[in-house]
């Protein structure tokens, strides 16, 4: 067995997903190659290609496994047993603090692969697009449980499901525009937005 080969992590895959999220997180996918990936990594060529059957697959793997993690921090919301209010607001408050000056990699890997791959890769796409209807389910369900205890206002005509993705479509555009600007004013303004709806 070589030096390289005791280098290795024992679990290989794992450790190529954690180090293309980071690496990805940060520079974005078309912006990362494989070669960057393994180095990084400290991983022979032909290890990545045991687990992936090329960078698209790993892509996608990576996103997958963001929004399986992405759902136990939704569920450890709902297990502090608060209201479905502050549920809420806690959820927004924490993409709030997280996206501010600069980008932290819980929350920059969706919004930087949200306009990269939609044109790039149908799977990933598709992964990507299944993460958010994951959320935006949670939100509804947050809402519709609000409105039960009433620490959430109900807007007459406006279903769960529609304010959900109203507030998670007007979150992601503004961490998309907060980073393009290089300001806070878009989170600000759609936290005003969500904390005034949500009632606070």
């Amino acid at each position: 067995m070589s030096a390289n080969s005791n280098m290795i992590p024992p679990d290989t895959k794992t450790h190529l997903l954690e180090t293309g999220y980071q690496l990805i997180a940060k520079k974005g996918f078309t912006g990362v190659g494989i070669k960057q990936i393994l180095d990084t990594a400290g991983v022979p060529k032909g290890s990545f290609y045991h687990y992936f059957a090329s960078k698209e697959a790993f892509g996608e793997a990576i996103i997958s496994n963001y929004f399986i993690n992405y759902k136990i921090r939704l569920d450890a919301i709902v297990h502090r047993n608060n209201s479905a209010q502050q549920n809420l607001y806690d959820y927004f408050q924490s993409w709030y603090d997280t996206q501010q000056n600069g980008c932290d990699h819980g929350k920059c890997l969706v919004v930087k692969l949200s306009a990269e791959v939609a044109d790039m890769s149908e799977p990933m796409r598709i992964v990507l697009n299944a993460g958010y209807q994951q959320i935006i389910t949670w939100l509804a369900e947050q809402i519709k449980a609000g409105w039960a205890d009433n620490s959430v206002p109900h807007f007459d005509n406006v279903a769960a499901e529609s304010m959900a993705k109203r507030w998670y479509f007007a979150w992601l555009g503004a961490s998309l525009i907060a980073k393009t600007s290089q300001t806070n004013t878009p989170l600000a303004e759609v936290w005003q937005m969500t904390t005034s709806q949500m009632g606070r």
